[in-house]
C-alpha cells in the first residue's frame, strides 16, 4: 500500500517536472521570437530615423569659386566686345564711314583734324590778356552778325557779350558805356578790373572777364567795318587766318552822280570775293592762292546818304561760312 502510494507520489513528481521543462522551453522560444521581433523593430526603427536625417538635411553643392567665374565672364564679355568693334568700327564726330589715316602726316602744315580758321585773328587785337579760343570764337560770330546792324554800336557791344554772361547784365551795360567813353587801358585802369595782366582768363573775377570781353568786341567791330571818306578814300585792312593773312584795299571814288567802288583782295588760298549792297552785287573767285579785283558802279544821287556794302570774304579751306565785313562809305 506505501509502495504503491510512493509509486503513484514519485509519478506525480516526475509529470510535474516534465511540465515545468516543457512550459520554460515554451517560454524560452516564446522569448526568443519575442526579443527577434523587437530587435527587426528597432533594426527598423534605426533605419527609419537615418532615412529622415537623409530626408531633412539638404546637400551642398560648390558651383566654383567667385572669382573664377568672375573672370570667365569678364572673358566672355571682352571677346564679344572685340567682335562688335571688328564689325561695327566707332566712327570720329566728323566722320560718315570707316577711314584709313596714314600714321604720319607728309606735310607737317596739314591737319587731320580740322581747326577752327580764325583763331590767329586774335593776335591783331590789343588786349591786355588773351581769350579762350572758345571766347574768341563766339564774340567774332557775334560781331560779325551784328557788323551790318543798324543798332547804336553800345547796343552790338552789349549783344555781342550778353550770351557768355547771361545773368548780369546791369554790368554789362555799365561796363558797355565806359569802354565806348574811354581807351580800354584808362578804363581798365580807372575801374582796377584787370589788376594782374599775367593772370589767364579763367582765373578772372566776372566782372573782369565781361571787361576783356567788352574791350575785344569793341575792337572786332572796328576792324570788321571799312569806313571810307572823302579824306581817307581809302582803306586797307589785314586779317589774320590760319593759311596765312588776307590783304584787303577798298576804294570808293565819287565824282557828281557817279561813284565807284574797287575791292582788291590777296587770298592766301583759293577762295572769293563778293560785294552786295545798293541794289548791286558783284563777286570774284579763283582756284589758287593770289589776288582778285571787283569794281560796283553807282549812280545815286550825290546828295544823298551813301548806302553801305557787305564785303565776303569766302575762304572754304578754312571755314565754310565766310567772313563779314561792312564797307561803310560817308562821302
Amino acid at each position: 500500500m506505501n509502495s504503491d502510494s510512493e509509486s503513484l507520489q514519485n509519478q506525480l513528481f516526475r509529470w510535474l517536472l516534465a511540465e515545468t521543462a516543457l512550459t520554460s522551453d515554451d517560454t524560452s522560444v516564446e522569448c526568443k521570437e519575442n526579443n527577434g521581433v523587437e530587435n527587426l523593430t528597432a533594426k527598423t526603427t534605426d533605419l527609419n530615423s537615418r532615412e529622415e536625417q537623409l530626408e531633412w538635411t539638404p546637400q551642398t553643392f560648390q558651383l566654383g569659386e567667385i572669382p573664377t567665374v568672375q573672370e570667365r565672364f569678364q572673358a566672355v564679355l571682352k571677346r564679344r566686345l572685340q567682335i562688335q568693334i571688328q564689325n561695327h568700327p566707332p566712327l570720329f564726330p566728323w566722320e560718315t564711314q570707316v577711314k584709313e589715316y596714314p600714321d604720319y602726316a607728309d606735310n607737317p602744315s596739314v591737319s587731320l583734324v580740322p581747326a577752327w580758321g580764325w583763331a590767329q585773328a586774335q593776335a591783331s587785337l590789343n588786349l591786355p590778356i588773351d581769350l579762350p579760343e572758345r571766347v574768341f570764337r563766339q564774340l567774332l560770330e557775334k560781331c560779325q552778325a551784328l557788323v551790318t546792324s543798324s543798332l547804336p554800336l553800345g547796343a552790338k557791344l552789349v549783344q555781342a557779350v550778353e550770351s557768355l554772361f547771361p545773368n548780369d547784365p546791369h554790368t554789362i551795360n555799365d561796363l558797355a558805356g565806359l569802354v565806348l567813353r574811354t581807351p580800354y587801358r584808362s578804363a581798365a585802369s580807372s575801374l582796377e578790373v584787370i589788376p594782374n595782366l599775367d593772370s589767364d582768363y579763367s582765373e578772372l573775377q566776372p566782372r573782369q572777364q565781361m571787361a576783356v570781353s567788352l574791350l575785344a568786341a569793341k575792337q572786332l567791330l572796328d576792324n570788321l567795318t571799312l569806313t571810307i571818306s572823302a579824306t581817307n578814300p581809302v582803306i586797307e585792312r589785314q586779317w589774320l587766318s590760319s593759311a596765312g593773312a588776307i590783304a584787303l584795299r577798298v576804294e570808293y571814288q565819287s565824282q557828281g552822280s557817279l561813284s565807284q567802288l574797287c575791292v582788291r583782295g590777296n587770298l592766301p588760298t583759293k577762295g572769293s570775293l563778293k560785294v552786295v549792297g545798293n541794289g548791286t552785287q558783284a563777286m570774284a573767285q579763283s582756284s589758287a592762292p593770289g589776288s582778285l579785283s571787283l569794281e560796283i558802279t553807282d549812280n545815286a544821287n550825290a546828295s544823298q546818304p551813301r548806302q553801305p556794302y557787305t564785303l565776303e570774304v569766302n575762304l572754304t579751306e578754312i571755314d565754310e561760312k565766310p567772313l563779314t565785313f561792312l564797307i561803310l562809305p560817308t562821302l
